[in-house]
């Protein structure tokens, strides 16, 4: 199994060759080894699937740092695979927290850490412009060279469709150190190129597409997005699969509510990696 320090190289390395590269969110380590078998070379946590999967809200300071390191280490530990993690906004209330939570992700072996400037305070969810630049200032002086850093701003999510003040908070956040940098949901792809133009030659991550839908990961790439989260995606499709048994089961059709993958090849896939990665 790669050690941590190998694991920062190769998912760098993804960021820096040519077309980019797809990073899906698991949220266990079922969904996460599945992601595996289909492929993919690097893997992100959700801090939103995992909060939803333990009943929980996002973005509320509702799951401790300890809870999602537990997560990320899971994953990585099954799959093997660079793992980074959606680390919300950095589990602290200063900016020297910031960089506790940074050291211990390279110590649970993550690849990579996103820092959001996020409040956890519903009726001002988005920090000041100061206080974000430097809570990623120190989280990219305990990263450098040891992990790959994700400055985000989540404007447009957080009810601020604010563009300017976007590329502002994400040229500041290159500015000071972070690696790639990530507005979730911007409006169009007129803002998208806007971003990438922006914060050149840093890569930039979208998650699956804009404010309009979901975007073709080719029209992503010809925009120069280097990287695709998917974010919540996944869990939320899954969710919609079990609803849809929930019914089925629920009008009495035990079939059809009971059509899946074997749990057999659910026990051998985990089998193998657990097998693989403690060798």
């Amino acid at each position: 199994m790669l050690k941590q320090p190998e694991l920062y190289e190769r998912f760098r390395a993804l960021h820096e060759q040519n077309g980019g590269f797809i990073m899906p969110n698991p949220w266990d380590g079922t969904s996460a080894l599945l992601l595996k078998q289909a492929g993919f070379q690097a893997l992100g946590t959700s801090s939103a699937a995992l909060a939803s999967a333990l009943g929980r809200l996002d973005g509320r300071h509702a799951m401790t740092r300890e809870e999602h390191l537990a997560n990320a280490k899971l994953i990585g530990g099954l799959t093997g695979l660079p793992v980074n993690g959606d680390f919300e906004d950095g589990y602290g209330a200063s900016p020297k927290d910031v960089a506790v939570t940074v050291e211990a992700a390279i110590a649970a072996g993550l690849a990579g850490i996103g820092i959001e400037d996020t409040s956890g305070n519903p009726s001002n969810p988005i920090r000041e412009f100061d206080d974000a630049v430097e809570r990623v200032r120190q989280a990219a002086k305990a990263a450098k060279g040891r992990i790959l850093l994700t400055g985000r701003t989540d404007n447009f999510i957080q009810g601020r469709p604010d563009l300017d003040d976007t590329i502002k908070r994400l040229v500041a956040f290159a500015e000071v150190g972070a690696d790639v940098l990530y507005a979730p949901y911007p409006p169009d792809m007129a803002a998208v190129k806007a971003i990438v133009k922006a914060v050149a030659p840093k890569p930039v991550n979208i998650v699956v597409g804009t404010m309009s839908g979901a975007v073709p990961w080719a029209e992503l790439q010809k925009a120069g997005v280097k990287r695709v989260s998917m974010g919540v995606t996944l869990y939320t499709r899954v969710m919609a699969d079990l609803r849809k048994a929930a019914q089925q089961l629920a009008d009495g059709d035990l079939a059809s509510a009971s059509e899946g993958i074997g749990f057999g090849e659910i026990k051998k896939m985990i089998s193998e990696a657990t097998k693989a990665n403690t060798a």
